[in-house]
């Protein structure tokens, strides 16, 4: 198999014509051949909240990328480490940085649909549900069935991210067993925090700059395209948070004795809330859209990406989306503001007939490449002033109270900048190629995530561009109960991986 995989290869690459996917066979024996491995990785904790349970997955991440002859070294942070694995062919070629997320994300083990999110379990879609199955059906899996029935892994990082990991694992596993060699230097760097929003990776990535030191930056988290065609994302929008807090009496009072008399802090919250948008979901706030240019090269990028957006508002279930921009692709190239959480009194079975003693807020305000997360937040600040509002940093004091009709408490971070590569950039140009040979299809090249990752660091310290090669299902649950992997898409990222492993990067 060894020697009729590197014949493959090297007809293929000559011939510059790609008939078939030249690793789809390979990445199919290889890839279901680590199922175990896989299972056992899912089955190790990785809530950074709990840092002393994430020791076994650093130090499987060391154990693993040994195996393939990579130098292991731990950046120490003040809180979980780094860990940056390197692979250096020659001091004068290229290098590039790899970017995988380790931990996840929180479980509540009641809302999954299986005894332990840990522990992985195999379902396959039948009957408008997922049902357990053994694991011995992929032994059967082949590259002709391989996308006739809906297969998943269900367990937490299925997805994200532990799934890439594996994926770049399986690559780097199908290039030793056909002495395939590496054509630049290859650096990983392995985040534990991504999910607390990686509070120590700026001061790493400048106290590490020498070693970090690389030509460009590939991140692989992220799902592709809703079509399933390879994708690339040129750029994220980064993130920062804002917590309101109004306030009606100090304490909860009796709704019947007092439901004329004492304000209700949801009225002040909702006056605020309701005025920041206009009714069609625009932000009103004077200046928040400030430097965006939509100009005709980037709206026909845009509008090569293949969305369908009747189908993304018949799985959300609504009508019309906000009035930002005519299109989703043009919406997320501008700054969002996005309450995402509000909280008062009690509801449900322990609702209680009481005027609250406050009501908080919580925002998030995505950021584009052309906008300042100080700014943004300088303008929401002085436009609830602009209500009448005293706003404060911390709670008022009973002074402060008996003084002012109308408090907020506002309360803001930074969590990372948004990045953006341009698509005709050497790093561009590079994947879009191996992509192409690799699956025969020209990728989707999306201009900016509407997500976050935590790049810009890396992006602004090192000086290097970045893109982002995702490669799980877009339904994947991330974030939430029943988070899972299609085999299929598995199958998929270690093609696309060692494809872009086995480019030429001049």
């Amino acid at each position: 198999m060894k020697k009729k995989l590197i014949i493959v290869l090297s007809l293929m690459f000559s011939l510059n014509s790609f008939s078939q996917r030249i690793y789809e066979e390979e990445a199919l024996k290889v890839g279901i051949n680590s199922i175990n491995d896989f299972r056992e990785f899912l089955s190790l904790k990785n809530d950074a909240n709990y840092k002393t349970e994430l020791e076994p997955l650093i130090q499987w991440g060391i154990d693993n990328f040994k195996k393939h002859g990579f130098d292991l070294e731990r950046l120490e942070t003040p809180e979980l480490p780094l860990l940056l694995a390197s692979k250096i062919i020659s001091k004068k070629a290229k290098t590039i940085l790899i970017y995988l997320q380790f931990d996840g994300q929180p479980v509540d083990d009641s809302k999954w649909n299986q005894e332990n999110p840990y522990t992985a379990e195999l379902k396959i879609y039948e009957n408008g549900e997922y049902k357990s199955i053994d694991w011995s059906v992929l032994e059967n899996i082949t590259t002709k069935n391989i996308n006739d029935s809906d297969i998943r892994i269900f367990a937490r990082s299925a997805s994200d991210g532990k799934g890439p990991v594996l994926m770049l694992l399986n690559a780097l596993e199908i290039m030793k067993e056909n002495d395939l060699k590496l054509k630049y230097n290859l650096k990983v760097i392995m985040d534990f925090e991504e999910e607390l929003g990686s509070p120590n990776i700026t001061n790493a990535v400048k106290k590490y700059s020498n070693k970090l030191k690389s030509d460009a930056l590939l991140i692989y988290d992220g799902p592709e395209h809703p079509s399933n065609l390879p994708t690339l994302e040129f750029g994220a929008r980064g993130i920062s948070q804002i917590t309101l807090t109004s306030y009606g009496p100090v304490v909860p009072q009796h709704s019947g004795h007092f439901g004329n008399y004492a304000p209700n802090p949801v009225f002040r919250m909702s006056e605020i809330l309701n005025s920041m948008k206009n009714k069609n979901g625009k932000v009103i706030i004077d200046g928040f859209y400030d430097g965006i240019d939509i100009d005709d090269k980037t709206l026909k990028i845009l509008r090569e990406v293949p969305d369908n957006e009747l189908k993304m508002k018949d799985k959300m279930q609504f009508k019309t989306p906000d009035d930002v921009a005519s299109t989703y692709q043009e919406s997320i190239q501008y700054p969002s503001l996005n309450v995402r959480g509000i909280k008062s009194g009690w509801v449900g079975d322990e609702v209680r007939t009481i005027v609250p003693s406050e009501c908080i807020a919580e925002i998030d305000v995505r950021l584009v490449l052309e906008s300042d997360a100080n700014i943004l937040i300088n303008l929401i600040k002085n436009h609830i002033e602009n209500l009448g509002y005293l706003v404060l940093d911390r709670k008022p004091t009973k002074e402060e109270r008996l003084e002012n009709n109308k408090i907020i408490t506002m309360n803001s971070s930074i969590s990372y900048d948004a990045y953006r590569t341009e698509i005709d950039s050497f790093i561009g140009e590079w994947l879009i190629t191996s992509l192409k040979k690799t699956f025969n299809v020209e990728p989707v090249k999306i201009r900016t995530s509407g997500g976050s990752v935590p790049i810009s660091p890396f992006v602004k310290i090192l000086g290097i561009p970045a893109v982002s090669v995702p490669t799980v299902n877009k339904d994947n649950n991330q974030h939430s109960p029943n988070e899972n992997i299609k085999i299929s898409n598995y199958i998929r990222g270690i093609e696309a991986y060692l494809g872009i492993l086995l480019e030429d990067l001049k």
